[in-house]
């Protein structure tokens, strides 16, 4: 038993940082993300035989805070805040130059966009996001590849020649 707690103890101060960051990245969550970290590792407690047997602890835990954060959403009820938390200092400004592809990833189909964003975001491997969808790897390549040509073909448009201008034979 005391092996089992040392395993969370060592998995939670790995994985609580990045699995706070997927909340974090989700605004309608962000301000529930410590929460959804403490249902995530309730999960894995109430499964550990299955986190045990997992190929990759990171994508098991990352799967279970992708259902976490997906149950959260369905359930959603506005809350008040029983504490004001003191004002976070203002961020630093974002570099603007990056928005187009933001937007352009807010277009991808959702699951284009989540496998991307896993792998952006979260450096997971394409084994641990096929884990953690439950989907084979060559899913995982084929979204991606798939995204990529997409964000690419936005961002990059072909050149077409100026109107009037036709090749001369």
């Amino acid at each position: 038993m005391d092996d089992a707690i040392a395993k969370l103890e060592h998995l939670y101060r790995d994985m609580a940082p990045a699995l706070l960051a997927y909340f974090r990245r989700q605004p309608t969550l962000a301000g529930a993300a410590e929460d959804l970290l403490q249902d995530t590792f309730v999960r894995a407690i109430r499964g550990f035989d299955r986190l045990q047997a997992s190929v990759s602890p990171r994508a098991y835990l990352f799967g279970i805070a992708r259902h976490v954060s997906l149950d959260a959403l369905r359930t959603r009820r506005p809350m008040e805040e029983l504490m004001a938390e003191p004002a976070a200092p203002p961020a630093a400004p974002e570099d603007a130059r990056l928005e187009p592809m933001r937007a352009a990833i807010a277009k991808l189909p959702e699951p284009q966009r989540e496998t991307l964003l896993l792998k952006l975001n979260h450096e997971l491997s394409y084994e641990e996001i096929a884990e953690l969808l439950g989907i084979p790897v060559g899913t995982v390549r084929s979204r991606l590849h798939h995204a990529l040509n997409h964000l690419r073909a936005t961002l990059n448009p072909p050149l077409s020649p100026p109107p009037g201008d036709s090749p001369r034979p």
